[in-house]
């Protein structure tokens, strides 16, 4: 078995483990809203959140050929040595693992999604220099990263304001009741979207190393096998859940009650699904977030636990910087092992 082939599979095993980690690390963020407020058992929404991300992961291709094209040339990262590309993605993927597990750990709700393309980044410019970058894509795909979440907290406040002038006059033990069932739907709906766009980003570095590696040719879409896999891989990794995680998104921003809820998964479903259409890979962690911060600051702004959004502010801010060290201090360990 040559080498080229050992680190194809190797690839392809990191990619599917990120996958499944990032099935439990971001788990609580479809269904966070849903068990705080007692309209989903743990369980149930857990069982819910698993089939609607692997039904959501194998609809959409559209991003993750975003990420097999649009961050680095696949083709430039054989030139300079047969292994290079699959070094440079092995060390994207272990770098990311590494960085989801942390903060998974401390509680965190960071961004699978910045993990990934920073490494990605990271791996790449300490493999062949900072021109390796296809800085268009890379800039499309940083600014969907960074305004998705403005716009989920704008649109959270918006929708939340129309709820309460449309239901002002509603008693309101009665129409919370109410929203506990709709927000069955609701958190059915985010799952789904949930599976559109964050089960394809393992999609693109499978496809990625596979083109890289002459396994696919340069315009080649995304394999079944390897969509099945990765959609198999996170709806596991759901099943597991993140309790660590759902505390922090489900009771430390905000007290979430049914209605706010509604609001909410609404918000995040809505802006995760639209990016999916256009193929643009974002971060359901920031969306999600952010689109519950924006329902808080609508509802009562003084109920927001601002103390809690700055942590998370800060952890997003780093994740791009620090994933990428860790997959160039990554890179150079295994270039040296291969």
């Amino acid at each position: 078995m040559s080498l080229i082939l050992i680190l194809t599979i190797l690839v392809v095993i990191c990619a599917l483990a990120f996958d499944f980690i990032n099935g439990f690390h971001d788990t609580a963020n479809a269904i966070a809203t849903s068990v705080s407020t007692k309209a989903l058992k743990p369980r149930h929404a857990i069982l819910l959140a698993s089939i609607m991300n692997f039904i959501g992961a194998m609809t959409f291709t559209g991003v993750a050929k975003t990420i097999s094209k649009d961050i680095v040339d696949p083709f430039s990262l054989s030139s300079s040595g047969t292994n290079t590309g699959s070094i440079v993605i092995l060390a994207a993927l272990l770098a990311a693992v590494a960085w989801n597990l942390i903060t998974w750990y401390f509680g965190i709700p960071s961004s699978s999604s910045h993990a990934l393309i920073g490494s990605i980044a990271g791996a790449a410019i300490a493999a062949k220099g900072l021109n390796v970058l296809n800085y268009q894509g890379f800039i499309k795909i940083l600014e969907a990263l960074i305004l998705s979440p403005i716009l989920a907290f704008v649109v959270g406040y918006i929708i939340y304001s129309i709820f309460k002038v449309v239901f002002k006059n509603f008693n309101l033990t009665k129409t919370n009741r109410n929203f506990r069932f709709i927000q069955i739907a609701t958190a059915a709906l985010q799952s789904y979207s949930h599976g559109t766009n964050d089960a394809q980003k393992s999609m693109g570095i499978i496809t990625l190393a596979l083109i890289a590696n002459e396994y696919l040719p340069k315009d080649a879409g995304v394999p079944f096998w390897v969509q099945f896999s990765c959609a198999l891989a996170m709806g596991l990794g759901t099943s597991i859940g993140g309790w660590k995680i759902i505390k922090t998104v489900g009771g430390k921003i905000m007290k979430i009650r049914p209605i706010n809820g509604v609001a909410a998964d609404i918000t995040g479903a809505g802006i995760i699904f639209g990016a999916s259409l256009i193929h643009m890979p974002v971060s359901t962690t920031h969306v999600i977030s952010s689109g519950i911060l924006g329902v808080g600051s609508a509802h009562r702004i003084k109920g927001v636990k601002w103390d809690t959004a700055q942590r998370m502010l800060i952890t997003w801010v780093i994740t791009l910087p620090i994933s990428a060290l860790l997959a160039a201090i990554c890179y150079f360990i295994l270039n040296l092992i291969f």
